[in-house]
């Protein structure tokens, strides 16, 4: 990945994630947000990408590695992919809302 594109997806992810790392850390020790998402037994996809996001969230852009970029990009890719799925009607307390909140992005703010 070039440095544009490095630019480019640190942008989008701060365009993605829209809570802060307190905010975040804060929901993903809540019961919804436990509750929500797809589970092999275990954690949910969206709760562990959720403690990924605050280890993001903590560094610095100069210190992120291919890696972190590419679960960057993960991340906005599914925030795009899971708000062109909006129910209708009041999201406030929908499993849409708190799985999307799982991967820091609360589409009620």
């Amino acid at each position: 990945m070039n440095a544009d594109e490095r630019d480019q997806t640190y942008r989008d992810f701060g365009d993605a994630v829209n809570m802060t790392q307190a905010a975040l850390e804060k929901w993903l020790d809540s019961a919804d947000s436990r509750a929500v998402g797809q589970k092999d037994g275990g954690e949910s996809t969206g709760h562990a990408s959720g403690r990924r996001i605050v280890g993001l969230l903590r560094t610095k852009k100069a210190d992120l590695s291919d890696a972190d970029l590419a679960h960057m990009r993960k991340v906005v890719g599914y925030v795009h992919r899971h708000l062109a799925q909006r129910p209708s009607g009041d999201v406030a307390e929908t499993p849409w809302r708190y799985s999307l909140m799982n991967w820091g992005h609360d589409p009620l703010r």
